[in-house]
């Protein structure tokens, strides 16, 4: 089917702050986003821990459709966003009928299985200056490698404390002061409301002087 048949067929506007669908849900449709942001968060505890924001291009919801269990996250749209939503008839017919949407979906769930990981590596740091670090550094690599060349002036990041907050669990005030502490080493700028890591080189070295100050199992 061509994009402009899916378009005309599937494409629905939501306006900003519309939960899609929520954790422990059953799961019918999957999305794919045109315009605007998805965030897919998780509550840990008392907690609500944002695990990702997707933005055009991306899609979501579609693992409920494959192994037929409820939702996993909740997903709400951080602004208002134009989707295509695609039921699991379709979804199946799809991928059965077009080698290059199943490829894309291995290849998704393949990124979604090192971001879990990452998010894992992330969680063992108890500090929260590392995992602040750990976070920047993760999300420095991943801007450098979609815009080559751009360390020369640093890689800019469309971050904010809050959201930073949102994505490792911790207190907002707790990341400001990190971030404060990155700017007083020169590691980090901040530039007309997003982050600038300077050298991502220094920022790992830095993980790796905080990670080594880290305690032990059996220490105090």
């Amino acid at each position: 089917m061509a994009p402009e048949e899916l378009a005309k067929r599937y494409a629905r506007t939501f306006p900003r702050g519309t939960v899609l669908f929520r954790e422990g849900e059953p799961g019918r449709e999957m999305y794919v986003v045109q315009q605007g942001k998805v965030v897919i968060s998780k509550r840990v505890g008392a907690v609500e821990k944002v695990l990702s924001a997707l933005g055009p291009g991306e899609f979501l919801g579609e693992m409920s459709i494959l192994n037929a269990q409820p939702r996993s996250a909740t997903a709400t749209c951080a602004e208002e966003s134009r989707l295509l939503v695609i039921d699991g008839a379709t979804f199946e017919s799809m991928v059965r009928g077009s080698p290059e949407i199943a490829l894309r979906l291995v290849r998704a769930l393949a990124g979604r299985l090192r971001e879990a990981d990452r998010q894992i590596e992330n969680l063992l740091l108890r500090d929260a200056r590392a995992r602040v670090v750990h976070f920047l550094g993760d999300e420095a690599a991943r801007a450098g490698t979609s815009r080559p060349g751009s360390s020369g002036e640093g890689v800019r990041l469309e971050l904010a404390a809050d959201e930073i907050a949102g994505r490792l669990g911790l207190e907002p005030a707790k990341v400001r002061e990190v971030l404060e502490s990155l700017e007083r080493a020169r590691l980090l700028d901040s530039r007309e409301g997003a982050l600038v890591v300077r050298d991502p080189g220094r920022l790992r070295h830095f993980l790796d002087f905080l990670q080594l100050q880290e305690p032990g199992e059996g220490a105090p």
